[in-house]
């Protein structure tokens, strides 16, 4: 039911500080970095029967910083094509998005473009974050890398991402990936508080980043590189 669907949404957000989206293929580890990350769990036994996710899944965390508790909204989307519709309702006015590919499968690296179009299409101020998934299986045998180094990190800097490869059966980046998260929201409201009173910024929507260099075109041909913040 599409409005019972709203109006969890809607409650769900009222009680976050920054909103995360996960984007990408069906299959590539997004729900495992979830529940590694918010419930410190990991099973094989899942992962062999494994389900794709239907629409999308909601989770949150409070991650304690100095300046106070930081709390996550995320949205752990389906990547199958047939929910697309649905996802773009997900991400909308996100702060952040984790957008995952499998490092074992170039096809998923390639379908994570598709997501990072849309979102500087619909969503250009959301910052991105480019995580290369199951690198526990890499580690144990480098052949099975089909994903090199030197094309997420050519491609990252088209598209002003930060990088991460995590294993969510062992936790590696994981919890730093997040930490960047939280860390760049929190570094956002603080230049926020600084520049207030000298700068005409306007009325910023919370749900929304703030970027001071608005650099990102329609063309995937030229370099993006702007300055953003929550």
């Amino acid at each position: 039911n599409i409005e019972v669907t709203l109006l969890l949404y809607s409650f769900a957000m009222s009680r976050v500080d920054v909103k995360v989206v996960l984007l990408g293929k069906e299959f590539g580890g997004k729900t495992s970095l979830v529940e590694r990350y918010v419930h410190r769990r990991f099973s094989e036994k899942s992962m062999n029967k494994y389900q794709a996710t239907i629409g999308a899944a909601f989770a949150s965390k409070k991650v304690v910083v100095d300046s106070g508790n930081v709390t996550l909204g995320i949205w752990d989307t389906a990547g199958s094509e047939r929910y697309e519709a649905m996802s773009r309702m997900y991400y909308r006015n996100a702060r952040a998005a984790i957008v995952c590919f499998d490092l074992t499968d170039a096809t998923s690296f390639e379908r994570c473009k598709f997501w990072i179009h849309e979102l500087i299409q619909q969503e250009e101020s959301c910052k991105l974050y480019l995580c290369g998934t199951k690198r526990d299986l890499i580690e144990a045998d480098p052949s099975k890398r089909m994903v090199s180094e030197k094309a997420i990190a050519d491609y990252a800097t088209l598209v002003n991402a930060q990088v991460f490869e995590t294993s969510s059966k062992t936790g590696e980046n994981v919890d730093q990936l997040f930490f960047n998260i939280v860390m760049d929201y929190v570094q956002f409201e603080m230049q926020l508080e600084d520049n207030s009173s000298n700068l005409n910024i306007g009325k910023i929507s919370h749900s929304n980043f703030y970027s001071t260099e608005n650099t990102r075109h329609n063309s995937f041909q030229e370099s993006r590189r702007r300055t953003c913040c929550f």
